[in-house]
C-alpha cells in the first residue's frame, strides 16, 4: 500500500515537473528579477548600482506617474462595472433567442474579441478619425462640429474605454451565457406558476444564482483593465501621450524609450502589488456579499 502511494507520488511529480519548470522560468524568475532590478539604477540591458528605495521615492515626485495612476483608475471605473453590466444585459437578451439565430447573434457579439488589437485600432480610427472618420461625416451631415476624439484630453479615455468594452465584452457574454444555461429550467417554471414578474424572477432567482459568474467576470475585467496598454498606445500616436498616460504605458516609456530599467521595474512592482491587493480585496468583498445574500 505504501509502495503504491510512493509510486503514485513519483508519477505525479514526473508529470508535473515540466509544467512547474516552465512556470518557474517564465514567471517566478522574471518576477524575482523585477523586484531586484527595482532597487538599482540599471538600464534596460545591463547591470546597475544599488540605490535602495530611491526609485520608489522618486515616483511620488513625478507628476506623470501621478497622472498615470489617476488615468488608470479613471479607465477602470469606466470599463469594469459598465462592461460587466452591458455583457450581462446582452447575455440575458441572447439567452431568450433560440436555435441558429441565437448562435448567429452570439457569434456577432463574440467576433470583436478574437480580433487583434491592431485591427480594432484600424476599425475605430476609420470610424472616429477627425479628418476622415465615418462618424465625423455623420456629424457634418447633422450640422454638429467635429470632435477630435483621440486628440482630446477630455474625450480620449472615455473613447478608448468604449472601444475596450466593445472589444472585450464577447468573452464576458459567453461566461454569463454559460451561467444562465446552468440554472435549472424547473426553477423558472415554478416562478411562472407563482405569477412572478420578470424583474422579480431576475432579482430573486437569476441574479443570486448568477452571482459566482458575475464575481468571476468582475475580477477578470478588473485585472485586465488595470494592465491596459495596447489601445492607449495605438490611439495616442500623433497625440500627447503624457496626457493619456497609464501605468503600463509609463513602464514602457521608462524602459524602452528612456532606457531606465530600474525606474521601469519599480513601477512594474508597484503595479504588480496593486493588482494583487485590489484583486484580493475585491475577492473578499464579493465573498462577503455572497455570504450576506445567503
Amino acid at each position: 500500500m505504501l509502495r503504491n502511494f510512493r509510486t503514485e507520488r513519483l508519477v505525479a511529480l514526473v508529470l508535473v515537473a515540466p509544467f512547474l519548470a516552465v512556470y518557474l522560468l517564465a514567471f517566478v524568475y522574471p518576477t524575482v528579477q523585477m523586484f531586484r532590478i527595482s532597487f538599482t539604477d540599471a538600464p534596460l540591458i545591463g547591470a546597475g548600482r544599488w540605490v535602495g528605495l530611491d526609485n520608489y521615492l522618486r515616483l511620488d515626485n513625478d507628476p506623470i506617474f501621478r497622472r498615470a495612476v489617476w488615468n488608470t483608475a479613471y479607465f477602470v471605473l469606466m470599463t469594469v462595472v459598465p462592461g460587466t453590466l452591458i455583457a450581462l444585459l446582452i447575455a440575458l437578451g441572447v439567452s431568450r433567442l433560440k436555435g441558429r439565430f441565437q448562435a448567429l447573434v452570439l457569434a456577432l457579439f463574440f467576433l470583436p474579441y478574437i480580433l487583434p488589437v491592431s485591427v480594432v485600432y484600424l476599425i475605430w480610427d476609420w470610424t472616429l478619425n477627425f479628418q476622415f472618420g465615418i462618424a465625423m461625416h455623420v456629424l457634418d451631415w447633422l450640422g454638429i462640429p467635429r470632435v477630435p476624439v483621440f486628440k482630446s484630453r477630455v474625450w480620449f479615455l472615455p473613447a478608448v474605454a468604449g472601444v475596450t468594452i466593445w472589444w472585450t465584452a464577447g468573452f464576458s457574454i459567453l461566461l454569463f451565457l454559460a451561467g444562465l444555461r446552468s440554472i435549472p429550467a424547473e426553477i423558472y417554471e415554478a416562478a411562472a406558476l407563482d405569477s412572478s414578474t420578470r424583474w422579480t424572477t431576475f432579482r430573486r432567482i437569476t441574479w443570486p444564482l448568477l452571482w459566482p459568474i458575475t464575481s468571476l467576470v468582475f475580477t477578470i475585467q478588473l485585472i485586465l483593465q488595470l494592465k491596459i496598454f495596447d489601445q492607449v498606445y495605438l490611439f495616442s500616436i500623433g497625440g500627447r501621450p503624457n496626457d493619456n498616460m497609464v501605468l503600463v504605458y509609463y513602464v514602457f516609456q521608462k524602459a524602452f524609450q528612456q532606457n531606465q530599467g530600474g525606474r521601469a521595474a519599480a513601477v512594474a512592482v508597484t503595479l504588480f502589488v496593486l493588482v494583487v491587493v485590489v484583486s484580493v480585496l475585491q475577492f473578499q468583498l464579493l465573498r462577503f456579499a455572497e455570504r450576506r445574500r445567503r
